[in-house]
């Protein structure tokens, strides 16, 4: 996608993280809002460096990722337009945990901690907004982690094809696109890229699904949902 200029202010003010904000208070983000091109292999931030603000995603996507002394990688989210990431460090001073990369060229927003926090000290709703979508994060974090320890590998799968990256349920949806590679889905789902495949070709063999590049098609929801594998 070529490079363009965007306008900051109205893409702040459709963000859910600032979605009810005045004008003004928009205006003053935007003054402390930069924008950063991250063409594809881009390393945002790697785990121990300093959080000194707030990223968002224009278009592209990104990948947050843990990494072993091994150098074994666990995927634990990926991020798309519209979406904020790096803020679980903002306001404890910590440095990051997960390294963030660029999986497809992207456009990213950084708004600084200093204009951040000098809204919220003005603001105490969006305080309390802030908080409120921190909690619902960790909350799916803490889903995520369940779901690790408590459901197979065939049931993390069927979970993630009918409820999607975001974690929201498909509604009617029979095709779902993988926003990644199968390796990055496999560590998403905290699994090796040969169980995946494996569960897939036993979903495929049950007549649950099909499967061509990153389309998968549902073709029976129900049964899907009820397969214990």
């Amino acid at each position: 996608m070529p490079k363009s200029r965007i306008r900051v202010q109205d893409f702040l003010s459709n963000l859910p993280l600032f979605k009810n904000l005045d004008g003004e208070q928009i205006a003053r983000l935007a003054m402390g809002t930069g924008e950063l091109e991250a063409p594809r292999g881009t390393v945002v931030y790697q785990r121990g460096d300093p959080c000194n603000g707030l990223h968002v995603v224009v278009y592209g996507q990104i990948k947050l990722s843990l990494q072993t002394n091994r150098g074994d990688e666990m995927v634990v989210e990926l991020i798309g337009p519209g979406t904020s990431f790096g803020d679980a460090p903002l306001f404890s001073g910590k440095p990051h945990i997960l390294a963030a990369e660029a999986l497809a060229d992207s456009k990213l927003l950084y708004v600084t901690k200093e204009v951040l926090l000098d809204e919220l000290e003005r603001d105490p709703h969006f305080s309390q907004r802030v908080i409120a979508i921190l909690s619902d994060r960790l909350y799916q974090r803490l889903s995520e982690l369940e779901g690790y320890f408590l459901h197979s590998g065939t049931e993390r799968v069927v979970s993630y094809l009918l409820r999607g990256e975001n974690g929201h349920p498909a509604g009617n949806f029979e095709q779902v696109t993988l926003p990644a590679t199968k390796g990055i889905i496999a560590s998403r789902l905290n699994l090796t890229h040969e169980h995946f495949s494996r569960i897939l070709r036993e979903l495929i063999t049950a007549g649950l699904i099909e499967v061509d590049g990153r389309e998968v098609r549902i073709l029976n929801k129900k049964r899907l949902y009820g397969y214990a594998g």
